[in-house]
């Protein structure tokens, strides 16, 4: 089985770390959702998981390899990112889109294959936007624009996908939307980290939660175990109610006032 983990791993995009001598083991076959306040390092902990980020100390390793030292192509085929907010070039084609996602499978004596047509194929069936392929990207609403992009990861056959705040600037419909999907791609296999601002949805839909505040991590495990009200007050500065969600059993935050 796939091990994914950082050892000792030190972030940043100057002298001063974000991150700091983090150790992390991340479940192969699981949801896990990074969270924590603005500013906390989670979004720079997941481009460093990556390889968007050079580490500055210590390594992240896939099956024991450290990911700097992998082949561009060999790693694309291992892990897909999509980043935040990603903007597709004017004009371009949700099917266009998606294609791009085929690009480490390709070489120069092969280009597009039955395989990657059917890569294609299979990650619009996914998405559910068969009947969009034809359409502009730039014509999409938000929650369909998303779906693309998350299609174009899938075109990537990876195990791992990792996901930067998906559901940011979305009406709540279309967050349901992707975050449904996000279990129904678990549900196939996937191995799925993301960053997500919001507790109820990291516990809706993570097996495993990491919670981080000031670049470490201040408590991980199971939803139960970490959407509790003394870890939200330490990594959030709130003082909450944690009540149990009437439908799916897991925790729900009901933030009520600033810690004092």
């Amino acid at each position: 089985m796939q091990t994914f983990h950082a050892e000792q791993l030190s972030l940043g995009y100057t002298a001063e770390h974000i991150i700091d001598a983090l150790d992390l083991q991340l479940p192969v076959g699981k949801v896990t959702a990074l969270v924590g306040p603005n500013g906390c390092g989670k979004s720079t902990l997941l481009r460093g998981l990556a390889r968007l980020l050079k580490p500055q100390g210590g390594a992240v390793l896939l099956d024991g390899a450290a990911i700097h030292s992998l082949p561009t192509k060999q790693l694309a085929r291992e892990i897909g990112i999509l980043p935040q907010s990603p903007v597709a070039p004017e004009g371009l084609t949700v099917r266009e889109l998606v294609a791009q996602g085929r690009y480490p499978h390709q070489h120069w004596f092969q280009q597009w294959s039955a395989e990657d047509e059917q890569a294609l194929h299979s990650a619009l069936q996914l998405t559910k936007l068969e009947s969009l392929a034809e359409r502009g990207v730039d014509t999409l609403s938000g929650g369909q624009r998303q779906r693309a992009w998350i299609a174009m990861t899938l075109a990537q056959e990876t195990n791992t996908i990792l996901l930067d705040e998906p559901t940011t600037f979305l009406d709540l419909a279309h967050q349901l939307e992707v975050l449904e999907l996000v279990q129904h791609l678990n549900q196939q296999g996937k191995t799925i980290i993301l960053v997500l601002h919001d507790l109820n949805h990291a516990a809706r839909c993570a097996q495993h939660i990491v919670a981080l505040h000031r670049g470490q991590v201040i408590a991980e495990g199971a939803p139960q175990d970490v959407i509790v009200e003394d870890v939200v007050r330490r990594v959030f500065g709130v003082e909450s109610q944690i009540l149990r969600n009437p439908v799916t059993g897991q925790p729900m935050c009901l933030p009520i006032r600033l810690a004092q």
